[in-house]
């Protein structure tokens, strides 16, 4: 279809928007398909009720209770869950003799890790992995594995349960777009068996979870045994500090250019620290959107989330597709008016879902209720 358009219009999206108004974008597949800009006089934020469930959501994860080890589901559809988990340092040397670690395997789904807080390493049988603060850990399908932690760790666990996490489209941009596939934490086979001898442990059991229920396998030796391998098919990890952000020094680019893994029904993006749009005349924060055809689920992992207001890291906000959004009045007001800003230092993960997602009954009690009036202007 091709493009048309009805009065005095500005000639890009994001730039040269008039004074005193602003711009709504409306587009289908997230921001991959048809797209119009409308300049309006008032942002559709501007609402003074919300009856009915197209409201958004803001969770506080700070004063969650948790078991260790235990996946606490917060959304989930068929295609996608997310959950937080917060696991106590494991004591490999507080034992006489053999420490016995338990191994998990997810015959479920992919899962990622996202290190929210803590470090540690990850036994599997391809080998060792390391990671920190900022860290994705991603385990294939059916692969055991046990964590051993340097302190205590939260993650936020993202399970695709209809395909396998794949690189992002790179198209014209090439193979080192977005982040190099050489910065991939591999598995050292050496190390995890070095590990072994010198933290004197191994791993006689294997929790594996399918359809949601639970069944262990005992074993007499230890199932970490690998002596060698190769293949495509294998454990890794990603650091936020490897990721390169797609920008542009002139206008600003739609959340898309940050995808960084995408999945069957959904697609996983991380938000990094970049600078700002230089041009003059061009949007600094991001525009007014539905997000018509995609759930959007934003975890505020860290720094100054410049287009929100009264949030703080570990908070996680879900709005369901076909609620319009964007900045907070007090970004936007700072964004016209304030000191200028060069650069972001934000670090979030967003998770965008075609299908609705349901909020776990049990994860209701963290609800912030009044984040539905945050987009009122204060008076």
């Amino acid at each position: 279809m091709h493009q048309y358009s009805q009065g005095k219009n500005h000639t890009q999206g994001h730039k040269a928007i008039p004074a005193g108004h602003v711009e709504e974008e409306q587009g289908r597949k997230g921001f991959y398909g048809q797209v119009s800009h409308l300049i309006k006089p008032e942002a559709p934020t501007r609402w003074t009720e919300i009856e009915g469930p197209l409201r958004p959501h803001l969770f506080d994860l700070v004063p969650m209770k948790y078991e260790s080890n235990h996946w606490k589901r917060l959304l989930f559809n068929n295609e996608v869950a997310i959950y937080s988990m917060m696991n106590d340092v494991t004591p490999v040397n507080s034992l006489a003799g053999k420490t016995n670690l338990k191994s998990f395997r997810n015959t479920d789904g992919e899962t990622l890790y996202f290190c929210h807080k803590g470090s540690g390493e990850v036994l599997t049988e391809y080998g060792l992995l390391k990671f920190k603060t900022g860290s994705y850990v991603n385990i294939p399908k059916s692969l055991h594995h046990t964590f051993v932690f340097t302190e205590a760790t939260q993650f936020i666990v993202i399970e695709s349960k209809s395909g396998a996490y794949r690189e992002p489209e790179r198209g014209m941009v090439g193979k080192n777009a977005f982040y190099d596939l050489a910065s991939l934490g591999k598995p050292d086979l050496e190390a995890l068996h070095q590990l072994k001898r010198e933290k004197n442990v191994e791993s006689l059991s294997i929790e594996i979870k399918r359809l949601n229920a639970m069944t262990t396998f005992k074993y007499e030796t230890c199932v970490y045994d690998t002596v060698s391998w190769k293949g495509d098919f294998f454990p890794f990890t990603l650091h936020v500090d490897d990721l390169m952000p797609m920008m542009s020094h002139r206008v600003h680019l739609p959340p898309s250019a940050h995808t960084t893994f995408a999945a069957n029904g959904f697609v996983v993006c991380t938000f990094v620290p970049r600078l700002i749009e230089t041009d003059a005349d061009a949007l600094k924060v991001p525009f007014y959107h539905q997000n018509i055809d995609y759930d959007e689920v934003l975890f505020y992992h860290a720094g100054n989330f410049f287009s929100r207001d009264n949030l703080h890291s570990n908070m996680i906000s879900y709005h369901p597709a076909g609620f319009p959004h964007g900045p907070h009045p007090k970004a936007f007001a700072m964004a016209q008016t304030g000191p200028p800003k060069t650069f972001t230092d934000e670090v979030a993960v967003m998770v965008d879902a075609y299908n609705p997602l349901n909020i776990d009954p049990g994860f209701e009690s963290n609800e912030v209720k009044t984040y539905w009036e945050s987009w009122k202007q204060k008076k």
